[in-house]
C-alpha cells in the first residue's frame, strides 16, 4: 500500500486517540509531511521503538504501540508457557498512556503484566524484570531526545536490552500484522481487576533501593563531609528514588532546581534534555552559583544518565562522562582495595569509544578491563558470562562515554541511581581532604598521563538521511584513509567485517558485528565513526593523547577537521 493510501486508511479509521485525527486533516494535502509518516513502519531493533510522537506507521502512537507489544506476545507465548512481563515508564508525553496500551495487550494474549504504579527509572525496570522473573520487561522512554519524541525499549529476562537475534524474531512476527485488524486488547480496568494486570509493590521497590544501597565504597563518608549538592531531574523519573538514596547515605544539603523538579515531558526549562549538554543544566548552574554548591548533578527523563558540574574556584566545570568514568574507576579500585573489598580478579567493562585512561587505571591497580561494543547491554552481557561463571562479584565497575554507570550487579543497563549516589560519595571523600574532583582529576592525569576525548554529532532528518548515513559508511570502507591530519594511520578496525587490518596483516575481531570504523594513529590518537543505533545520526569520537592541552587541542581539531571532510559533512 503506497504512503497515499495508508494516510487514507489512517484517516478513515475511527481513532482511539483524537490527537491522531486532528493531526491527520492538519496535514491533509501536504505531499511531503504525509510521505515521512507513512513511507515506512517505524524501525524495530535492539533498543526498540524510537521516534516522533504522532500519526502514521512511522511516528510513536497507540496503534504502533500495539502492533509492537502484539509482535512481542506472538513471540513470548511462541518461547514460553505462561511468559510475564515488567513495565515501566518516564515522564515523556503519552509515557503513560503507552504504557498501559502494551499492559493491555499483553493481558489480552494470556500474558502476565506487571506495572509500576508511576513513572520509575530505567534500572528499576531492569532491576524488576529480574526480580519478578520476566521473560520480558519494557521501558517507555526515549532517553534524552528531545520532547517530541518517545520510544518503547524492550528487554531480556536478563534485564538486558534485548540481543539482536530476539529483536529480529520480534520484527517478523511485527511483520505479520495489521496495524489495526491484528492487535488483541483486554480492558485495562478489568485485567487489573482478574490479576492479569498487576501493581509492582513498594516492597520491590525497597528492595531497589536497597540493592544501590549496597554498592557504597565508604558507608558513611557523606554525612560528616558537609557536601553542598544542587539536583535536577530535569523533569524525569529521578526525583524520587536519587533524592531517597542520596538522604539514606547522608546526604542533607540538596536543593533541587525548581523549574526542573516535577515530570513534564515538554521539558519547558530544556528543550535537549539531555545532561551532556550545557544547555540543559543552565538552571541547575544558575542555582548553583547563587548558592555556592560544590557540585551540581543533572539525571536525564529516564534517569539511565548521569551529567556533573563542579565548582572549580569561582566557576563550574562541566565533566565529561569520559572523565567522571575515570573518576569512578580510580575510587572505587583505590577504596576498594584499601578497605580490602576488592575481590579477586577484579573486572570492569567499558565500551570501545569510552576513554583509554580507564584501561591505563586498571592496569595500574591489578584489574582487567574490558572493551565491548557501544550500548550497555554489551556490557550486561559481560557480568552474565561472570555470574555464569560463578563469579558475578569480580564485575566491579562499568560505563560508557555518554554519562552511563552501573556498579553492582542488580541491574544489566546503565543506572543513574547508583552512579548519582556514587558520585555524590566520591566527591564527599574528596571533600574531607581538601580536595575538588577537578583536583581529583588532575591528580589523575598525572599519575596515568593526559587524555582527552571527544565526540561530535551530525544529524539526517526525514526519508533520505538513513540512506546518507549508509552512502558515508560505504564511501570510508571502500575509500580507507591511509593518512589523517598528517599521521599515518597504522591500523583500521572495521567492526561489521570483524577484522583489524595493519602492516603486519589482518586479526580478527572477537566483538559482535556493528558499523563501526575505527582508525588508530601512529601518535597514540584515534578516531571513531559509528552511526547511531537509536537515532538519524553519525557521531564521530575522537581519543587524543599529548603533552599539554595546547598540543591536545591542536591535534583533537586536526583529526576531527581531516575526518569530517571525508565524511562530507
Amino acid at each position: 500500500m503506497d504512503t497515499k493510501a495508508l494516510f487514507e486508511r489512517w484517516l478513515n479509521t475511527s481513532m482511539d486517540d483524537p490527537d491522531l485525527t486532528d493531526e491527520l486533516n492538519a496535514v491533509r494535502g501536504r505531499e511531503d509531511e504525509i510521505f515521512d509518516r507513512f513511507y515506512r513502519d517505524l524501525e524495530f531493533g535492539t533498543a526498540g521503538l524510537r521516534g516522533v510522537i504522532g500519526a502514521g506507521t512511522n511516528r510513536m502512537n497507540i496503534y504502533t504501540i500495539r502492533r509492537a507489544t502484539q509482535g512481542l506476545a506472538d513471540y513470548l507465548n511462541g518461547k514460553n508457557s505462561r511468559p510475564s512481563v515488567a513495565i515501566s515508564y518516564d515522564s515523556r508525553i503519552k509515557s503513560d498512556v503507552f504504557s498501559k496500551e502494551a499492559a493491555n495487550v499483553l493481558a489480552a494474549n494470556g500474558i502476565q503484566v506487571f506495572l509500576y504504579k508511576e513513572l520509575m527509572p530505567v534500572p528499576a525496570l531492569s532491576f524488576a524484570t529480574r526480580e519478578l522473573h520476566c521473560d520480558a520487561g519494557i521501558m517507555v522512554t526515549a532517553s534524552h531526545n528531545p520532547a517530541k519524541y518517545n520510544g518503547y525499549k524492550v528487554y531480556g529476562g536478563d534485564g538486558c536490552q534485548m540481543t539482536e537475534t530476539a529483536a529480529d524474531a520480534v520484527l517478523a512476527q511485527i511483520n505479520q500484522l495489521d496495524i489495526f485488524e491484528d492487535v488483541r486488547r483486554s480492558d485495562f480496568d478489568q485485567a487489573v481487576r482478574n490479576g492479569k494486570i498487576e501493581w509492582i509493590s513498594e516492597a520491590l521497590i525497597d528492595r531497589f533501593i536497597a540493592a544501590v544501597l549496597a554498592q557504597q565504597v565508604n558507608p558513611g563518608v557523606c554525612a560528616g563531609a558537609g557536601l553542598k549538592l544542587v539536583y535536577s531531574p530535569l523533569n524525569g523519573a529521578g526525583n524520587k528514588p536519587v533524592r531517597r538514596v542520596l538522604k539514606e547515605i547522608g546526604v542533607t544539603d540538596i536543593t533541587v532546581v525548581p523549574e526542573q523538579e516535577y515530570p513534564d515531558g515538554h521539558f519547558p526549562t530544556c528543550p535537549f534534555p539531555n545532561p551532556e549538554i550545557k544547555e540543559a543544566l543552565a538552571k541547575g548552574l544558575e542555582l548553583s552559583q547563587k548558592i555556592g554548591a560544590d557540585l551540581l548533578l543533572a539525571t536525564d527523563p529516564d534517569c539511565d544518565r548521569v551529567g556533573i558540574a563542579v565548582k572549580a574556584r569561582k566557576e563550574y566545570r562541566l565533566l565529561t562522562g569520559n572523565q567522571v568514568g575515570a573518576l569512578l574507576m580510580d575510587y572505587i579500585c583505590a577504596n576498594r582495595i584499601a578497605k580490602g573489598t576488592m575481590p579477586k580478579d577484579p573486572v570492569a567493562v567499558k565500551t570501545i569509544v569510552s576513554t583509554k585512561l580507564v584501561d591505563a587505571i586498571g592496569k595500574g591497580y591489578g584489574v582487567e578491563v574490558r572493551n565491548v561494543l557501544t550500548g550497555f547491554k554489551y556490557i550486561g552481557e559481560q557480568i552474565a558470562e561472570m555470574e555464569s561463571q560463578g563469579h558475578p562479584e569480580r564485575f566491579i565497575f562499568g560505563f560508557e562515554e555518554s554519562y552511563g554507570y552501573l556498579a553492582g550487579t542488580h541491574v544489566r543497563d546503565k543506572d543513574a541511581v547508583v552512579g548519582s549516589m556514587l558520585i555524590v560519595e566520591m566527591a564527599s571523600w574528596y571533600k574531607t581532604k581538601g580536595m575538588s574532583l577537578v583536583d581529583a582529576l588532575n591528580a589523575l592525569y598525572r599519575k596515568f598521563g593526559l587524555y582527552c576525548e571527544s565526540v561530535a554529532n551530525f544529524q539526517f532528518e526525514g526519508a533520505q538521511g538513513m540512506k546518507l548515513m549508509a552512502d558515508m559508511m560505504d564511501s570510508l570502507r571502500e575509500n580507507p584513509p591511509k593518512t589523517i591530519a598528517g599521521c599515518e594511520v597504522v591500523s583500521v578496525s572495521d567492526y561489521k567485517k570483524s577484522m583489524t587490518v595493519t602492516k603486519e596483516g589482518t586479526a580478527q575481531i572477537h566483538l559482535p558485528k556493528s558499523n563501526v570504523l575505527e582508525y588508530h594513529l601512529d601518535n597514540g590518537c584515534g578516531a571513531i565513526v559509528r552511526p547511531s543505533g537509536t537515532e538519524p545520526k553519525i557521531k564521530l569520537y575522537l581519543s587524543v593523547i599529548g603533552s599539554d592541552m595546547d598540543e591536545i587541542n591542536d591535534r583533537a581539531a586536526k583529526i576531527g577537521a581531516d575526518v569530517q571532510k571525508r565524511l562530507g559533512v
